[in-house]
């Protein structure tokens, strides 16, 4: 029976069930490939199931649109891959029975439309966001068995995260298969960035020649389970795909349960695909995702809608869980035997090895070849696997930041230099911003700026009739009317999806730097922020990065901003391995410390003190278009002999004010003005507590556990001989600002506050 040009339906049949006298090829008929025709409007097949029991006849499949019959060959293909899947997991948890690995979380039961999946889209071509069930997937597009058993036993040689990430974390570079994480639905805003990328590199004529791997038909593949449906995440990146008709293909792998939590309790109607059928631009399909034909089918129609770029693809993916959660679950304490069992008569793997022979593709014999070479490739790569190199311990901090580019570095130090060359009026801090975002536009055509408020008007017909916003403290004015709105843009007041969207643009080389509208409402982000932005380089062993700049308004001294207009809580953010945090206190150090963080190669939390925007005090002549400042450099804003006071922010004019009072008691006081927190110079702080044997660090933060704490530590710890009296720290209340002025006062460090310290340690 010739095979080749059918296409064929998989049909679960009961065990006692005698075949149909059907013939095979009038089975076929019914589902015959068409001739491929212009991607219908958003629609959905009649295959949901419903959530519960996961048993009696399987949905009827839909009118076969395959753009290409599935051949003899490529249909055992497709089963080779599925058994590999299957028996890796099987290896791992005997591997994990033995101790010889750590962890375990499975893909079975989701084989078929991952394997799906990967015959349609193009490794290395196509982008891939995947989640820790995607085994085949990751197989199907070229990872060896080899490489994901590397993942168990933490090898040094693991291309998915070199021994630094759990098993099933997949990242392969060649392959476009962006390194993952634990956290659920954080790769989706990602991916959407990935695509935005792709979409921006369009519009901007400098790049078309200059990003690499970028195809005009690209798509960009994300998968997530049901219970991911519940994050927020999931409804920006949704949001923004539609809205932007982004090339997206998200799947949703639903097998009934987020590790207990049934779909049910999950989603409102059991049901994510009802919720999301009224998007626009959107492309949805439902699939019996153990059917590898149904699904095969399903996802050339969404890839199709994709590359057409009409929009993103939504295919909902019904799938099973034969095993438990992971190893760390046992799905019997919360399932039912007789809920087991019907999962059991889907399994994707059983039902399309028992396909193939009835179809007469490959008989008992040979099905049974298939299964023992698989069976001698995974032993053989279980073997290679647990002989390999660990990594050494001595490389745990390599890749915290960039290797190749030093923002410490003499490379980045223009200063010395500066003074002679500034011209112009006066601007203040936000004049001298705005300048080095301007030159930095020009000189580079990757850098992209977005956020809530930072265009002019969205509503461009409208540029030449009004005056435009340009950020809600005019930072950004006037960008968008210069460099365009392909490079600056408005976002949707979503801080996740601003930094998520960073990410994703930036592993594909454009340099985004985002504006997050005040550090108060930073928070939704903060996901992103501490588990992907700066880990991303160290968990890929530096297979993937993201240069990321985030401008962030911060602080109090308003007089009505409040508690959610105030805050100040950078040891937060001090303390997250892998990110740099910048603040400035004037307009000059402003304008070279960002373009330092725009030109260094890992993610900045750059500072911007609200009430130092536009004070006289930090004004400055205009830099050269190259002045930059290098991280770790402190500077002597004044020079004492009796104490020092270690600033930064706001609290360097208040300390500068409180010494010219001290003077006129007799006591002479250095500042030094930090400047950069992350990393910050310690060369700077041990000389002046060597010179003056007396220090007060003073923030706008709160007192206890605040970034003040850990300086005075280590100025105990390692200079302890060289202090003539205890450090002391000037800082906020251990409290909220409030809106009431005196209240204010009373909460934030004044200039008494300093001036008390002052003379309480100068007579100690």
């Amino acid at each position: 029976m010739k095979t080749d040009t059918k296409v064929l339906k998989l049909v679960r049949r009961p065990p006692t069930a005698e075949r149909s006298t059907k013939s095979a090829a009038a089975e076929t008929e019914s589902v015959v490939a068409q001739p491929v025709k212009e991607a219908p409007p958003p629609a959905v097949s009649n295959t949901a199931l419903k959530p519960g029991l996961r048993t009696g006849p399987k949905p009827a499949l839909p009118q076969s649109n395959l753009q290409a019959r599935p051949s003899r060959k490529q249909l055992l293909e497709m089963y080779r891959t599925m058994y590999l899947s299957r028996r890796l997991d099987d290896k791992e948890i005997q591997l994990k029975g033995q101790n010889k690995i750590f962890f375990q979380i499975s893909g079975a039961g989701h084989e078929a439309v991952l394997v799906a999946a990967g015959t349609v889209l193009k490794p290395g071509y196509d982008w891939f966001y995947p989640y820790y069930r995607d085994r085949a997937l990751c197989l199907q597009l070229g990872m060896t068995p080899y490489e994901q058993l590397l993942a168990a036993v933490g090898s040094a040689e693991d291309p998915n995260s070199h021994g630094r990430q759990m098993p099933s974390h997949w990242g392969n570079k060649k392959l476009n298969i962006v390194s993952q994480s634990s956290p659920t639905g954080t790769q989706l805003l990602q991916a959407v960035g990935c695509a935005e990328a792709g979409y921006r590199i369009q519009l901007i004529p400098e790049l078309k020649n200059r990003i690499k791997n970028f195809h005009d038909d690209e798509v960009v593949y994300v998968s997530l389970g049901d219970g991911t449906s519940s994050e927020g995440e999931f409804w920006e990146a949704l949001n923004t795909a539609c809205n932007l008709k982004l090339p997206v293909l998200f799947l949703v792998e639903d097998n009934g349960y987020a590790i207990s939590v049934p779909v049910e309790v999950q989603t409102a109607g059991g049901d994510i695909s009802k919720i999301v059928e009224n998007f626009p631009n959107l492309y949805l399909q439902r699939c019996d995702g153990t059917d590898p034909i149904q699904s095969l089918e399903t996802m050339q129609r969404a890839a199709k809608y994709c590359r057409e770029r009409k929009g993103p693809a939504f295919v909902h993916a019904k799938v099973i869980r034969p095993y438990s959660h992971s190893l760390s679950d046992d799905e019997k304490l919360y399932r039912p035997d007789e809920e087991r069992a019907g999962d059991a008569d889907r399994d994707p793997v059983k039902r399309f090895g028992a396909f193939l022979i009835d179809e007469g593709l490959i008989d008992q014999a040979g099905l049974q070849e298939i299964k023992d070479e698989i069976d001698r490739e995974i032993s053989e790569a279980t073997d290679r696997a647990l002989a390999s190199s660990q990594p050494s311990p001595d490389t745990v901090t390599q890749y915290v930041f960039s290797p190749d580019v030093d923002p410490t570095s003499k490379d980045f130090d223009t200063e010395a230099e500066a003074d002679a060359q500034l011209s112009g009026n006066a601007g203040t801090m936000v004049d001298l911003i705005n300048r080095c975002l301007q030159t930095e536009l020009a000189r580079d055509p990757t850098i992209v700026i977005f956020g809530e408020d930072v265009a002019d008007v969205s509503r461009e017909q409208f540029l030449g009739t009004v005056k435009g916003k340009g950020g809600v403290f005019k930072v950004t004015a006037n960008l968008q009317r210069k460099f365009g709105s392909a490079r600056v843009f408005n976002s949707p007041l979503a801080e996740a999806g601003i930094v998520g969207r960073a990410i994703g643009m930036a592993t594909r080389g454009l340099k985004p730097v985002v504006e997050i509208q005040f550090f108060d409402y930073i928070w939704p982000a903060m996901h992103q922020i501490r588990n992907e932005l700066a880990l991303l380089r160290w968990r890929s062993g530096n297979e993937w990065k993201a240069p990321v700049v985030i401008r962030v308004p911060v602080g109090g001294y308003l007089k009505g901003g409040a508690v959610y207009h105030s805050q100040s809580g950078v040891s937060t953010f001090t303390q997250i391995p892998g990110l740099r945090v910048i603040y400035p206190s004037n307009a000059l150090d402003a304008n070279g410390l960002l373009r330092t963080s725009i030109r260094c190669d890992d993610p900045v939390l750059f500072l911007e003190h609200k009430h130092l925007y536009r004070q006289a005090y930090n004004k400055s002549q205009y830099p050269p278009d190259d002045f930059m400042i290098p991280f770790g450099k402190a500077k002597v804003v004044r020079e004492g002999k009796d104490l020092s006071i270690i600033t930064y922010g706001a609290l360097v004019q208040r300390s500068l004010v409180a010494a010219r009072q001290a003077e006129q008691e007799g006591i002479s006081v250095e500042i030094i003005d930090l400047r950069s927190l992350v990393p910050y110079d310690w060369n700077a702080i041990a000389a002046t507590v060597k010179k003056t044997n007396r220090v007060i660090v003073a923030h706008e933060d709160s007192l206890s556990f605040g970034y003040g704490a850990e300086i005075a530590a280590r100025i105990a710890d390692e200079l302890f001989e060289h202090l003539d009296a205890p450090v002391r720290r000037v800082c906020a209340l251990d409290t909220f600002v409030a809106y009431a002025p005196q209240l204010e006062d009373a909460i934030l460090p004044q200039v008494a506050d300093v001036v008390k310290a002052i003379a309480a340690l100068h007579s100690y």
